[in-house]
């Protein structure tokens, strides 16, 4: 079944503040980038109860994000900014008809919170505490289980995978060996994605183009042995540079990775 989803750019910029929405639901989505934090002076429904989600990278080029719920986000977000410097975007995420409580928005945190958490896709070092459910009765929850659902969606249509589980019975899972490497990943819409637990080579040729991957390597891997282990499931932008940075040396991707049945990407996708 299709959906709509309703996008508004505030100050007309498309990497500006914008707000979406899905039709017929109640959750709003509002994104506001750091640089543009004046913009939240002027919205009123930001002095509401709120989910939000502060999105950025660590000094390492890492992913980081930090899972957070208030009553009033105008006010909570001076003290973010004031302490909390990674981050460079705010997804915030509030109901239309302003009818939810805190109760909801801590119950909503909670259930981010995990599934972050299972996802592995962020770092969520700058939440220092695991939050916990309140009680809230069964048919409020259904209807936060829902709204939650809409969150999911939402941030995975502007591009933040934070709450990705990648089940791989649902994927077509590729091969790559070669240069120590024997890793495993899939293709989609957003990239080719590594899977964690593959084994990465820990150096690169010195012929290689690529001068920040062994610095990459480090970061997302952690040694075994005499083997450097994927951590984390990585997406690349392309099957060339997901085999490049698994290989350590430059390679074509596409008839690189290939199925159990001995087919290459080329063949599945291009062919």
């Amino acid at each position: 079944m299709g959906k709509t989803i309703t996008t508004y750019l505030i100050d007309g910029d498309p990497n500006g503040a914008q707000y979406l929405f899905i039709s017929n639901k109640i959750c709003k989505m509002v994104i506001v980038p750091r640089a543009n934090l004046p913009v939240i002076n002027e919205r009123e429904e930001l002095q509401s109860p709120a989910f939000y989600i502060l999105l950025g990278e660590n000094e390492m080029m890492r992913p980081e994000a930090y899972i957070g719920e208030t009553e009033n986000f105008k006010e909570r977000v001076k003290d973010h900014a004031n302490k909390k410097d990674f981050w460079q975007k705010a997804l915030i995420f509030i109901s239309k008809d302003g009818a939810m409580t805190k109760a909801d928005v801590q119950y909503v945190e909670h259930k981010a919170y995990a599934e972050a958490v299972l996802a592995n896709r962020y770092r969520l070092d700058a939440n220092k505490q695991t939050p916990k459910a309140p009680n809230l009765p069964e048919h409020q929850k259904d209807s936060m289980d829902e709204f939650f659902e809409d969150i999911k969606f939402l941030t995975s249509f502007v591009g933040c995978n934070i709450f990705d589980v990648v089940q791989e019975k649902e994927k077509h899972i590729f091969y790559i060996k070669g240069r120590g490497c024997e890793a495993r990943g899939f293709y989609d819409g957003s990239g080719f994605t590594v899977l964690k637990g593959g084994v990465i080579a820990q150096d690169s040729v010195s012929s290689m183009s690529w001068k920040d991957r062994d610095h990459l390597v480090k970061e997302l891997t952690v040694t075994q042995g005499e083997n450097a282990i994927l951590e984390y499931d990585k997406t690349f932008p392309s099957p060339s540079t997901a085999a490049i940075f698994c290989m350590g040396r430059n390679t074509n991707g596409w008839i690189k990775w290939i199925d159990g049945s001995g087919e290459t990407l080329h063949d599945i996708y291009r062919k």
